[in-house]
């Protein structure tokens, strides 16, 4: 590890706002605050918004400074990457804002019942070769359902075609309420679709101005941004869609390269 990467993680043992429980330390140590992050830690009654993946935390210091009457909770195991976002918050001094490092494959031993409101998926490692490990896949919807209130919102923003064909599919394989749905984000707000802009609420056309690190080079790149929201009822067995989906034809940054696979499930 570099000597920049051991002195964030050192300055952040000193941040309030940020709670480091790596796989590690929770198989160990139950998390104190499970159930009761508003009583010790916000401190009011404010709906809780997590941002799964938050990289370098842009959505989730953005989000708080637009809606200071909701929490936000980023969660990444990239301790390097939470500190710009957790460092930017204590600056700004926004207390509706926490940082959780750890796997996201435990992610309910973090959360009670009901505790969450709505969950932020944004620009996530399609994970083209192991549906697993997907974000939107039953195996974390079904982790999701034990923390997230009954019909809570799932919002996921990728470029990713693969990720966000695969979602769609999901949804309507499990009859999930969709909310929202566009294949091109910014065009259709911006330029061309009307008819799809106009469906569009309040909350998330202010969102629109938060743009991530990877967003950015997305875009620069001139790929589309496709985003979608639907509700997660607690009711009902989730399955995955049984379908091949075209593998998106090119490379993440700093991802390894694909194998000669065209298509995956």
């Amino acid at each position: 590890m570099s000597k920049g990467k051991l002195q964030k993680f050192a300055e952040m043992e000193t941040f309030k706002n940020v709670f480091q429980y790596p796989f590690s330390v929770i198989s160990e140590v139950p998390f104190g605050m499970k159930g009761s992050w508003r009583e010790q830690y916000f401190h009011n009654d404010n709906p809780i918004v997590l941002e799964l993946g938050c990289g370098k935390g842009e959505y989730t210091v953005g989000l708080a400074r637009v809606y200071p009457d909701i929490n936000f909770i980023g969660v990444d195991i990239k301790g390097a990457r939470i500190y710009t976002g957790a460092r930017q918050a204590l600056e700004g001094g926004l207390d509706n804002v926490a940082f959780l490092r750890t796997s996201i494959e435990v992610i309910d031993r973090f959360f009670g019942e009901d505790e969450v409101q709505e969950i932020w998926l944004t620009f996530s490692d399609p994970q083209m070769k192991n549906v697993h490990k997907r974000l939107t896949s039953t195996f974390f919807m079904e982790r999701y359902r034990r923390f997230l209130v009954d019909g809570g919102i799932v919002h996921l923003k990728t470029d990713s075609n693969f990720l966000f064909t695969y979602t769609t599919y999901m949804v309507q394989a499990n009859h999930l309420p969709v909310l929202y749905r566009t294949e091109d984000l910014y065009g259709n707000t911006l330029e061309g679709d009307r008819a799809a802009a106009h469906l569009m609420d309040e909350k998330t056309r202010e969102i629109l101005g938060i743009h991530t690190y990877y967003e950015n080079q997305w875009i620069d790149r001139g790929l589309d941004i496709r985003y979608m929201k639907f509700r997660l009822p607690q009711a009902g067995v989730l399955v995955e869609p049984d379908i091949e989906i075209e593998l998106d034809d090119y490379r993440s940054y700093k991802r390894p390269k694909r194998s000669g696979l065209t298509t995956s499930r």
